[in-house]
């Protein structure tokens, strides 16, 4: 028996249109819950409520435009009358791997804007809804919260900020009657991720162990979201043995730091995607004084 019966409440999920956040607000559909399908694609997160039925919504609305998260709540609470659970899911990843030294500023920022900042707005507009009916917040991380992030920074200081806000914001709601929980993934076979392998060929995977490279399926991290919503679980994981990783990162993190510091093909490949942004660097300037 749930915790939380998500039956006859009302969820917002963004990023909604496909991947983790369409599987889950099927997921919460199917318990009975009525969804508003948030992405920023206004057309997609239609079609996405489509599929997933009669009680689902999509609005169209940028998580980084505080204003616009504000209005889809408000749409929400129009049509199903309040919203008991926000899943603050949107996320993107940089175009390719880069050095903090190598990637263009707008790039570093529109990553931490998207991933940081729009749940922060997403979380923001959803509170007095959530408080009020004593409700539920996910705020969705990754492992990369708690693994280097090495020539992925922005993503991996993004994510270890969600974690952060996560795990204070259920110490704030507990007493309130509300809570909060934050997800952690590893790779989910996600357009994003698939984009992100297919950009950054080998690269990606050369330097990780095995079995880190195996990717789980949308529907596996939906349905984890769902049920820890249901147990008001403060984290959750999928895989699930990424929280021994977790609860061990004050052993784990220095060790994965030091072999980073001393492989020799990280060593190679961080030294070629410097030379390549360089050239890249080389070749605007070179374009723009013609």
């Amino acid at each position: 028996m749930p915790v939380f019966d998500l039956n006859g409440k009302v969820a917002l999920v963004t990023g909604a249109a496909r991947g983790i956040g369409y599987e889950t607000a099927r997921q919460a559909h199917m318990r009975g819950a009525s969804v508003a399908v948030v992405d920023i694609d206004p057309e997609q997160a239609r079609e996405a409520a489509e599929r997933i039925g009669g009680r689902a919504i999509g609005i169209g609305a940028d998580v980084t435009d505080q204003g616009a998260m504000q209005a889809a709540v408000a749409e929400t609470v129009e049509r199903f009358g309040g919203l008991d659970v926000a899943v603050a899911n949107a996320g993107i990843a940089p175009e390719k791997l880069a050095t903090v030294r190598g990637i263009g500023a707008e790039e570093w920022e529109r990553v931490f804007a998207v991933d940081m900042l729009g749940v922060w707005r997403t979380v923001r507009a959803a509170l007095p809804q959530v408080v009020e009916r004593r409700g539920h917040i996910v705020v969705t991380s990754s492992v990369y919260a708690f693994v280097n992030g090495a020539l992925n920074s922005p993503y991996a200081a993004a994510k270890s900020g969600v974690e952060s806000l996560g795990r204070s914001l259920r110490a704030e709601l507990m007493p309130l009657g509300a809570s909060a929980g934050v997800a952690y993934f590893g790779f989910v076979d996600t357009k994003m991720v698939q984009d992100a392998f297919a950009n950054n060929g080998d690269r990606l995977a050369e330097n990780m162990p095995e079995f880190l490279k195996k990717r789980i399926q949308p529907d596996e991290a939906g349905a984890a979201v769902v049920r820890g919503i249901e147990q008001r679980a403060p984290r959750t994981f999928a895989p699930k043995w990424w929280r021994y990783v977790s609860a061990l990162r004050g052993i784990v993190n220095p060790l994965l730091d030091s072999r980073f510091e001393r492989d020799a093909e990280m060593k190679a490949t961080i030294r070629e995607i410097e030379a390549e942004a360089d050239e890249q660097g080389a070749a605007a300037v070179s374009a723009a004084s013609r």
